[in-house]
C-alpha cells in the first residue's frame, strides 16, 4: 500500500498490516530539519514584489518543503499551507506535488468555515450577537458554508486534492467556548451541513480542535467526519475514552501531548507516545501524530524520539 492508501484506510477504520499511518497537522521545523523557511512563515508583501518566475520557483519551494518533510518522517499525509492562500495557487501547489511525487501522498488543505473561538478583541461582541441577532449570526455562519462548498467543487473540478482539514479551534483546556446548547445551535448544525458537502464531492473530511472537546464531543460525531484530530491531553480528553465510546465511528488522530513534548521528561514523551498508540491502534482507525503540531520552538529531537517509539510499537501483526 501506497502512505495515501494506508491514510484513507485509517480514515475508513478498515485493518492494515505494518505500521500505523502518522502524520502532522503541520511541521514548522523545516529550518532546523532542512535549512527552509515553512511555507507559513513567509512574507506575502514580498510575494506581492516577486515577478512571476519569482512566484513559481517560490512554489517549486513550497512544495519541495512538504515533501522532504513527508519523505523524512514517513508522513502518509500531506497538509498544504498555501501562501497565499488562494483557490489558484493551491492548485498550482496541488500540480507540483503530483508532479514530483504522483499520487503517493494523502493532500489536504484546510477547509473550516465554522466559527472558532473569537479572538479576545471580538470575542465580547460575538457573545453579544449570540444574544442580541441569533438569526443574522446563523445567516452568516450558512454564508460562510456555502462559499466553502463553491470553492470545494472547484477543487474536485481539478483533481489533486483528497480532503480537507476543518481547523476551527472551539475549546479551552477547561471547554468549549459556547456551551453545549449554544454549540448545537450556532455550530453544529453548520458543521455537519459543512462535512455532508465535502463527502457528497467525494473528500474526506477530518475535524481538528483542541482543548477539552467532551462536553461537545457526541455533536462532533453525529457532524460524521471521517476522523477527529487532534485529542488533546492537555484539555483532560483520553483517547482510551473517546475510542471506547466512539472508535466504531470515527478515526482518531493525535493524543501524543505537545506539553510534554516541549517541556517534560524524555520519559514523559515516551509514556505519552506509548500511551496513544495503546489505546489508538485497537481494531485500526487510528492515525499517530502529536496533540496539535509540531510547532516553531518545539526540539526536533523530541519529536524524533516520539518517532522512535511509533517506529517501535506503532505496528500492526
Amino acid at each position: 500500500m501506497t502512505p495515501k492508501e494506508r491514510f484513507i484506510a485509517a480514515l475508513e477504520r478498515r485493518p492494515i498490516a505494518g505500521r500505523v499511518p502518522h502524520f502532522e497537522l503541520v511541521f514548522f521545523l523545516t529550518m532546523e530539519a532542512f535549512g527552509k523557511v515553512h511555507p507559513s512563515h513567509r512574507s506575502y508583501s514580498q510575494w506581492t514584489q516577486m515577478e512571476e518566475k519569482e512566484r513559481e520557483l517560490h512554489r517549486r519551494d513550497m512544495a519541495e518543503a512538504y515533501l522532504l518533510t513527508a519523505e523524512r518522517f514517513e508522513h502518509d499525509a500531506i497538509f498544504i499551507h498555501p501562501n497565499p492562500d488562494s483557490v489558484e495557487e493551491t492548485i498550482r501547489l496541488i500540480d507540483i506535488i503530483r508532479a514530483r511525487a504522483g499520487d503517493r501522498y494523502f493532500i489536504m488543505r484546510h477547509g473550516d468555515a465554522t466559527f472558532s473561538i473569537p479572538g479576545g478583541d471580538t470575542m465580547m461582541d460575538f457573545a453579544y450577537r449570540l444574544v442580541d441577532e441569533p438569526e443574522k449570526v446563523k445567516a452568516e455562519a450558512e454564508a460562510m458554508v456555502q462559499r466553502a462548498l463553491v470553492d470545494a467543487e472547484q477543487y474536485r473540478a481539478h483533481g489533486g486534492l483528497d480532503g480537507f482539514a476543518l481547523c476551527a479551534d472551539y475549546c479551552f483546556n477547561t471547554g468549549p467556548f459556547l456551551s453545549p446548547n449554544q454549540f448545537g445551535e450556532f455550530v453544529a448544525p453548520y458543521l455537519a451541513k459543512l462535512v455532508a458537502g465535502y463527502r457528497d464531492l467525494g473528500f474526506y473530511v477530518i475535524k481538528h480542535t483542541d482543548g477539552n472537546i467532551m462536553p461537545i464531543l457526541d455533536q462532533l460525531v453525529q457532524a460524521n467526519p471521517h476522523a477527529l484530530h487532534s485529542l488533546d491531553p492537555q484539555g483532560g480528553v483520553d483517547i482510551a475514552e473517546v475510542k471506547r465510546r466512539y472508535g466504531d465511528r470515527v478515526c482518531l488522530i493525535g493524543n501524543v501531548n505537545c506539553g510534554l513534548l516541549d517541556t517534560g521528561t524524555e520519559a514523559e514523551v515516551v509514556e505519552s507516545a506509548r500511551y496513544a498508540l495503546k489505546h489508538g491502534m485497537p481494531g485500526g482507525g487510528y492515525i499517530f501524530s502529536t496533540s496539535n503540531c509540531v510547532y516553531t520552538g518545539m526540539r526536533l529531537a523530541r519529536y524524533e524520539l516520539m518517532l522512535d517509539v511509533w517506529r517501535r510499537e506503532g505496528n500492526y501483526r
